[in-house]
């Protein structure tokens, strides 16, 4: 008589899945593992709280629907969450579900019904991006006498040139500018993708001067805090509001904007199209793995929307049917 497999433990089934899913199996990089881990730490002192157990004590079964439920609205109503932070946080429970599912079969009622609950649709805002005047006056706008202004002005001008994002400005290291022949730079994106983009001569230049100024090694970041350490999203943000305030006082509309990092993403992707790049290769620029992302940029651009409404203009005339001269063509039409 053969004895049953003891019921693995949720603490164990959770360390397998950071462990050996995550980790060992699929490698993902450790921005998606720190992404799951915040998830979880925030689920697991809700039901703390919700359930009176501590983690250690909380059972598969524990994670049934109405606490998830009452986690997703926890998160909006209480920690204000947008729905894109909301439908992350569940993409990380769905997907421990999912390798908890084949690992604890008997669990698999429970894990179905909360598989179940739908991400939650949202409105997605019109594309916002800076013009050329606005974009040039932060470029401008930090004090390149100063550390931090050097940094900055160095910095923003590689966010703009590349439409890199947060994460892979923050992370790019010396090691990864090319500042002789063909300048450029060798950005890691999503999915642990590298590409190279090319750079221009005026980034060229502000990359020199901040390198001099720095005298820093290969494998130290490009952009450094003030501890020599990678910059924190939460800093480079500062940093910009900063250069913003600064900005406003040659462009005044800026005051009215919303500028982020991700704005200048947008804006370096806009200034491309309205050049008349081809979308594929803005694709390529900006790392987007499908082209279709990059289409929202075509459906921002009123400017194009314009153009193609001026060629299409609407009739002044009466069409009228047409009617055949040629006899046997008469005689075609009418069978």
């Amino acid at each position: 008589m053969t004895t049953p497999c003891p019921k693995t433990t949720f603490p164990t089934l959770l360390q397998q899945f950071f462990l050996e899913r995550l980790i060992q199996q699929r490698n993902v990089s450790p921005q998606t593992v720190a992404a799951y881990r915040d998830s979880f730490c925030l689920l697991l002192r809700f039901a703390q709280r919700h359930l009176g157990k501590a983690p250690e004590q909380l059972a598969l079964a524990d994670l049934d629907v109405p606490l998830i439920l009452a986690f997703l609205n926890y998160l909006e109503n209480e920690r204000h969450n947008k729905v894109r932070s909301r439908n992350a946080r569940f993409t990380a429970i769905r997907s421990f579900l999912h390798f908890a599912a084949f690992r604890e079969p008997a669990a698999l009622p429970v894990i179905q019904r909360v598989l179940a609950i739908p991400m939650k649709r949202f409105d997605k805002p019109l594309l916002g991006f800076l013009s050329r005047s606005e974009m040039q006056a932060i470029l401008d706008a930090p004090d390149a006498t100063t550390w931090c202004g050097h940094r900055d002005r160095a910095m923003f001008t590689v966010f703009y040139n590349t439409g890199g994002r947060v994460s892979e400005i923050t992370g790019l290291k010396v090691a990864d500018v090319v500042l002789d022949g063909c300048a450029a730079l060798r950005i890691r994106g999503k999915g642990r993708k590298e590409r190279s983009v090319p750079l221009w001569r005026t980034t060229v230049t502000e990359i020199r001067r901040w390198l001099a100024r720095t005298h820093a090694g290969p494998e130290q970041p490009l952009f450094p805090g003030w501890s020599g350490i990678r910059m924190s999203r939460p800093a480079v943000t500062a940093r910009l509001q900063l250069a913003v305030q600064n900005a406003v006082k040659v462009c005044p509309q800026l005051a009215q904007r919303e500028v982020s990092p991700h704005i200048i993403r947008h804006s370096t992707a806009m200034h491309m199209l309205q050049a008349g790049v081809d979308i594929t290769l803005i694709a390529l620029w900006l790392g987007h793995e499908n082209a279709a992302t990059t289409h929202m940029y075509v459906e921002a651009d009123l400017t194009m929307k314009e153009r193609a409404l001026n060629s299409v203009q609407p009739p002044h005339t009466k069409q009228t049917r047409y009617q055949p001269t040629d006899r046997v063509l008469h005689f075609l039409e009418t069978l």
